[in-house]
């Protein structure tokens, strides 16, 4: 039997170094005070929980990226989180169960069983921020808002936002009566774009021709702006419903062209991305050079009803890594200040001094190998007519 390398990790699980570590820690505190500034209140979700907890509303596919385990002090299954809505939707619902508005963020770590999504890796530094208890096209932009937001502080110099809106599939399927199996075999095909295969299904399930017609129509309803007023003529018939879920689009598509002007809008009415957790409005974020998108969001209303008060919720999450990946953050550490081992009240109370005012001071051990270079240093503290003084190494 042949053994692995101690140092080697897991597939997909990073360990993070201290130069990255510190851009994560420094773009971490600027997106929580954004967040802050806008009334949300930062909460930390257990990384652990019970799974129907973590599952609640999700579907099949965060339950097969979710890690399982037994309790061994109750006998029941937990989970690692791979999602931190589901529990932060417990907070809004158990434990604060507002009737006014509630706006909660968050920022810690999940595990995915395979990877998938951001940066194709397992372990995630997920961050993100919820609006509960309101139901209108303004929540949904302040969510918007509040992710363009986050990434312009990351520094993200393009973005291009994907937006639909899962009520439209919703309700044409809905109309033409499809079982679950269909349902989620059309799905499938859908996010394909698997036109042929579409057209062939719908015949054989001898569908109303109307109906067969829209569910192909929406393969190519993607594009810019024009494709609402395509929409409405190719869904012509369709239930009241899917001419609402356009007309939210296009009031949340004027809003962002006034508001977030810099942003290029593309709107794709067959995505469906976590279909089975959002009721509305879904979006997408993405990065010139980047397949993958690096921002997710949209609305999720009654979440909260399995944990006692159902809410309308609309929200978004990111990758902090992968923000740091696309984003044009500093990549150097600042320089730190070496301090001689010397026990001079005088010199303790001007290193004391320096960390007040935000200086990085690191103190020589007696006898230690390496010098101040070798720690990061680029000044150091000398004595000079009995005052200890900063100079250039």
């Amino acid at each position: 039997m042949t053994t692995s390398p101690r140092w080697l990790l897991p597939e997909g699980i990073e360990e993070i170094l201290p130069a990255p570590a510190r851009q994560l820690e420094i773009l971490s505190r600027r997106l929580l005070d954004h967040f802050d500034r806008w009334g949300y209140d930062f909460v930390i979700p257990p990384l652990v929980d019970y799974l129907e907890s973590l599952l609640v509303g999700s579907g099949h596919d965060l339950d097969l990226q979710t890690f399982k385990l037994t309790d061994q002090l109750s006998g029941r299954t937990l989970g690692i989180r791979a999602d931190m809505t589901p529990q932060v939707a417990r907070i809004d619902a158990h434990h604060l169960r507002a009737t006014a508005p509630t706006r909660l963020c968050y920022l810690g770590t999940v595990l995915h069983t395979r990877p998938d999504g951001f940066a194709g890796a397992r372990s995630l530094l997920q961050v993100g921020a919820e609006l509960y208890g309101h139901a209108g096209v303004e929540s949904d932009m302040e969510i918007l808002q509040l992710m363009a937001g986050t990434l312009d502080i990351a520094g993200v110099p393009t973005v291009y936002l994907d937006l639909g809106h899962v009520g439209i599939y919703r309700a044409i399927v809905a109309s033409a009566g499809l079982d679950t199996d269909q349902e989620s075999t059309l799905f499938d095909a859908l996010q394909r774009k698997a036109i042929p295969e579409i057209r062939e299904m719908l015949g054989h399930w001898m569908l109303p021709e109307a109906d067969s017609e829209r569910l192909l129509a929406l393969a190519d309803l993607h594009g810019g702006p024009e494709v609402l007023d395509i929409a409405r003529q190719a869904l012509a018939g369709a239930a009241p419903d899917v001419f609402d879920a356009i007309d939210t689009l296009e009031i949340i598509a004027d809003r962002i062209t006034t508001v977030l002007p810099n942003i290029t809008l593309h709107f794709d009415l067959a995505e469906l991305r976590g279909y089975h957790y959002h009721t509305g409005l879904v979006f997408a974020a993405y990065a010139p050079g980047r397949g993958q998108a690096i921002a997710l969001g949209g609305r999720y209303d009654g979440i909260g009803q399995a944990f006692g008060q159902a809410r309308p919720a609309t929200g978004f999450s990111t990758d902090l890594r992968t923000l740091a990946a696309v984003g044009n953050l500093p990549s150097t550490i600042p320089g730190a200040i070496f301090a001689p081992a010397e026990a001079d009240p005088a010199l303790q109370a001007t290193i004391a001094d320096l960390r007040a005012q935000g200086e990085r001071v690191i103190v020589e051990l007696p006898g230690q190998a390496g010098g101040p270079a070798d720690m990061g240093c680029d000044r150091r503290l000398v004595a000079r007519q009995g005052q200890w003084e900063v100079v250039p190494l």
